[in-house]
């Protein structure tokens, strides 16, 4: 046990000195650091208008009602947008406001004769409209045309506000209903966008992590083995012990290299100009679901060591790292169908493959954590995945630790199955 932790120690220690490591680490943090701040970037080099409304022309003209209610709903809406009143359409006077960049554009009616409610017609320099003012306009003004439509019936204000509000769908699954309806308290936490955030990021990671570490992990094996370092080490170090220590080792980098991110990330969201844009989006931490939490990081865990194993293993069989790529191809299309899947059904986390890649191991981890952070699995089915998944460990550990333990002295080209598993009788575990 005491030359496991000598090699973890070693390993750990030896990688985050490396300048590939520190550059590739600083590399990344500036990229969060820009990413993160880009929007206040984009402020200091358009100027002080970027905290201005953009002012848009309101033509009244004979649609005084419609133009006051319009006037009056849109800050509701958005805070981007200021109306400028104009009391008659004077196409001149408006062209040439519009020239002079007093206003973006300008919004008037022109009535139909099939319609009671009129045509709405905005105009600019480029004939665009910005989405956010399309969506903005239509919310706003669907009051008013309900108003026209139903002039002359006797319909009231709270009426008429019912008709214009937007159907409300609360999902429940059976089993919550059945037990006393608490179904609609867990959706509502299943729903929020705090624990969609946590999904991504845990997947996201889930497959960094693999991706660079394993790599590592395979091509820290084959070096050794390539350059005859191995057999040095072998006679003070057993292979078992290498090939844990290794796994564990860059793992905790791994671990480490996020939690760099993670000091990034917070301390630019500290900052004041984006501590304002937080604190307007209104996130509460507290809508996290404990058990996305618990068991994300559960399955985020053992997921890798079940992958990392095999790396190691992998590693062990190829003597020059010109051939790793094309003998970790296979764990990589593996891997890459795990990420896929998890990512492609987030909007489906029930659908029948997320489901049945509950019971794959080696794409159980990911979709295992979408499941329970977007979707309400039963208790039973996360046990039953998670059995799986550590039996699948231990049992492509103990194949791994055969292969690593046999392969590490083996040269030339790259073993057959064949011959790989006459190697592997000699050694009795």
């Amino acid at each position: 046990m005491s030359n496991t932790w000598t090699v973890i120690r070693f390993t750990f220690m030896n990688k985050v000195r490396t300048k590939s490591f520190i550059v590739t680490t600083l590399i990344f943090a500036l990229l969060i650091t820009i990413g993160i701040n880009i929007p206040y970037f984009i402020q200091l080099f358009s100027g002080d208008k970027a905290d201005e409304a953009t002012r848009i022309g309101l033509v009244y003209g004979e649609q005084q009602t419609i133009a006051e209610d319009l006037n009056k709903t849109l800050p509701d809406i958005t805070q981007n947008y200021e109306f400028i009143k104009y009391d008659a359409y004077d196409e001149a006077v408006l062209n040439k406001d519009v020239a002079k960049g007093d206003i973006e554009g300008y919004i008037r009616f022109e009535a139909k004769e099939e319609s009671k409610f009129p045509t709405v017609v905005y105009s600019s320099e480029d004939e665009t409209l910005d989405p956010e003012l399309h969506s903005a306009l239509q919310a706003a003004l669907q009051g008013p045309k309900t108003r026209s439509v139903v002039e002359g019936l006797t319909l009231t204000d709270e009426q008429i506000n019912e008709i214009n509000t937007p159907v409300q769908i609360d999902t429940r699954s059976v089993e919550s209903q059945g037990a006393g309806g608490t179904g609609a308290a867990d959706n509502d936490t299943k729903d929020n966008p705090v624990n969609y955030v946590v999904v991504y990021a845990l997947v996201i990671l889930f497959f960094i992590t693999l991706m660079g570490t394993g790599n590592m992990i395979a091509s820290e094996v084959t070096t050794e083995k390539s350059s005859r370092i191995m057999e040095i080490l072998i006679t003070s170090v057993s292979p078992l012990s290498q090939m844990f220590g290794k796994v564990i080792g860059m793992f905790l980098l791994g671990i480490a290299q996020i939690a760099t991110f993670g000091v990034v990330v917070v301390i630019n969201l500290m900052l004041p100009h984006n501590m304002d844009a937080l604190s307007s989006l209104n996130i509460d931490l507290s809508a996290i679901d404990p058990m996305l939490l618990v068991f994300g990081i559960v399955f985020y865990i053992f997921g890798y060591f079940l992958y990392a194993v095999l790396y190691a293993a992998i590693g062990s069989i190829v003597s020059r790292t010109e051939d790793l790529g094309q003998a970790i191809m296979p764990l990589t299309m593996v891997s890459l169908a795990a990420f896929y899947i998890a990512i492609f059904s987030l909007s489906a986390p029930n659908s029948a493959l997320m489901k049945i890649s509950s019971y794959i191991p080696f794409i159980s981890p990911t979709s295992m954590i979408v499941r329970i952070g977007l979707a309400s699995p039963p208790l039973w089915e996360i046990i039953v995945s998670l059995a799986i998944l550590i039996v699948s460990i231990f049992f492509f550990g103990w194949l791994s630790a055969k292969i690593y333990r046999t392969g590490v002295l083996m040269y030339g080209k790259r073993p057959t199955f064949k011959e790989l598993g006459k190697a592997m009788k000699a050694y009795k575990m």
